[in-house]
């Protein structure tokens, strides 16, 4: 899939999102390595802890199905801003693909491309965990 067209995968999640506490939807189409795409939107919950953000939910449909070989990620909102992941999803994107490229897109269209350890630098995984 060209990059044009996991952005455009992207945006159409945007439709999807169920946010009526924060205003702000958001979308995500993940690329794994053998080219398969899982999609994702926010769904947010009146206690807001429930909560789950566009990356993760098309990470955790990616790991449900037996992926686990993320290549980039394009991430989509609605705000003037380029759509950047939270700390949170930044961390679950450091479990499996420290290299993974993220593209992020404002509403025109535009994007930045980071490679995700630009946005979280000394990312915990499970190197810290050797003793």
């Amino acid at each position: 899939m060209s990059e044009k067209e996991l952005c455009q995968t992207a945006v159409a999640m945007l439709d999807r999102a169920y946010c009526p506490y924060s205003h702000f939807p958001v979308g995500a189409a993940l690329e794994c390595g053998d080219g398969t795409v899982f999609t994702g939107c926010n769904v947010e919950n009146a206690a807001y802890g429930v909560a789950i953000c566009a990356e993760r939910t098309a990470m955790t449909k990616a790991v449900s199905e037996g992926h686990r070989d993320f290549v980039r990620i394009a991430i989509a909102g609605k705000s003037e801003n380029f759509c950047v992941p939270c700390g949170i999803c930044r961390q679950m994107m450091m479990e499996f693909a420290p290299d993974m490229e993220v593209i992020c897109l404002n509403n025109k269209g535009e994007t930045k491309s980071f490679k995700l350890l630009e946005l979280l630098p000394y990312g915990f995984d499970q190197s810290w965990l050797e003793k």
